[in-house]
């Protein structure tokens, strides 16, 4: 289990990448508007009702929300998506080209 801070720093990063506002997000699943700034700041966990509630208004899964290695996860199912027909010469080009812009 993630820790409160914790938790809410994965709440903001996702919302962030989203490019919603908390409160915009906390009246779109239901809540007051202060809601999410209260969970990001790590004062309160959401109830398990509204941890789902997070999850769907996010697109990510309750797995992909606590995968925390993962920093976009639709985005990085999509790659996996587009990279499954690929041959295994185009594959080596593709990790190359990944190990290449980690390095940068």
């Amino acid at each position: 289990m993630l820790e409160k801070t914790d938790f809410g720093m994965r709440v903001a990063e996702l919302r962030i990448s989203k490019g919603a506002s908390a409160r915009d997000m906390s009246l779109s699943i239901g809540q007051n508007p202060g809601y999410m700034n209260n969970i990001e700041n790590g004062h309160n966990y959401p109830s398990m009702e509204a941890f789902f509630y997070i999850c769907e208004y996010l697109g990510v899964t309750p797995v992909e929300f606590f995968d925390t290695e993962k920093r976009d996860p639709k985005r990085v199912d999509r790659l996996l998506e587009e990279a499954r027909g690929l041959s295994g010469e185009q594959l080596d080009h593709l990790i190359a080209i990944v190990k290449d812009m980690k390095r940068e």
